[in-house]
């Protein structure tokens, strides 16, 4: 209970104080924008880098998964579109969870350690 109040009064201080807000909300963008998570599929075959603010950085796909579109076939092109989706996947997850940590951080160090809700912040 003292928790909850603890964090309800210095989230009412942070209200009136909108440019240390801001100021917060700020660093966190910028480390965001820096931050890198890498994934893969198909044994590292298709690879996936994804920034802290959820953008595709880059795609790499090994010369072996290439040779499968140009196959022609089908299926080939559609297991490499498949790993692609989870290389992506696997990046974004890695990126949310490394984003979601620099904004408990932030919060923390504002004086709203454990804030409920951080957690599905971002999806």
């Amino acid at each position: 209970m003292f928790d909850a109040l603890k964090t309800a009064g210095a989230l009412a201080s942070l209200m009136k104080n909108k440019d240390q807000l801001k100021a917060a909300g700020d660093r966190v963008r910028q480390r965001l924008g820096e931050i890198r998570a890498a994934g893969g599929s198909g044994g590292g075959a298709v690879r996936a880098m994804v920034s802290g603010d959820m953008r595709v950085v880059s795609v790499t796909l090994e010369p072996a998964v290439c040779m499968g579109l140009t196959s022609g076939r089908e299926q080939d092109r559609e297991q490499v579109q498949m790993l692609i989706v989870e290389a992506v996947n696997n990046a974004m997850d890695i990126a949310k969870a490394m984003a979601q940590r620099e904004i408990a951080k932030e919060a923390e160090a504002m004086g709203l350690p454990n804030m409920p809700g951080m957690e599905g912040l971002l999806g």
